[in-house]
């Protein structure tokens, strides 16, 4: 199997670097047929280029922390901590517990998460899936 993405690099590309395009990330890290299912709900690809679009017009800046990685073949998992500054300056600190699998090609086919809310507005709890 080819070298594995991972949620670091993938959230990094996504959300962390300004000017990039969505298209060219959301490819870099995700097969054709990716499926996420966030706090329940499940999303396509086209359902999840949608959110991070909405992201990208909410976050300023961020950082991501990877406490735990495991990767086992075609089997990821992690605990994450995402932080967050939106536009508007309100802080938002979520925790992530994921487990996925990669597609042959190394990129991520399907995530399921849950999603902490540690710090940030009650509206905010969301954010792992709003679009």
């Amino acid at each position: 199997m080819p070298a594995t993405t991972t949620i670091a690099a993938a959230l990094t590309d996504l959300l962390l670097t300004p000017g990039s395009d969505l298209a060219e990330a959301v490819d870099r890290h995700f097969a054709p047929d990716y499926r996420q299912r966030t706090d329940g709900s499940w999303a396509d690809r086209a359902e999840f280029t949608e959110h991070i679009a909405h992201l990208r017009q909410l976050v300023a800046s961020g950082s991501i922390e990877v406490h735990e990685e495991l990767t086992d073949g075609t089997r990821y998992a992690d605990r994450h901590t995402v932080e967050v500054t939106k536009l508007d300056g309100a802080q938002v600190r979520m925790e992530v517990y994921l487990f996925g699998e990669f597609a042959p090609d190394g990129r991520f086919r399907r995530i399921e998460e849950t999603t902490l809310l540690l710090s940030g507005a009650e509206a905010d709890r969301e954010l792992g899936s709003a679009r």
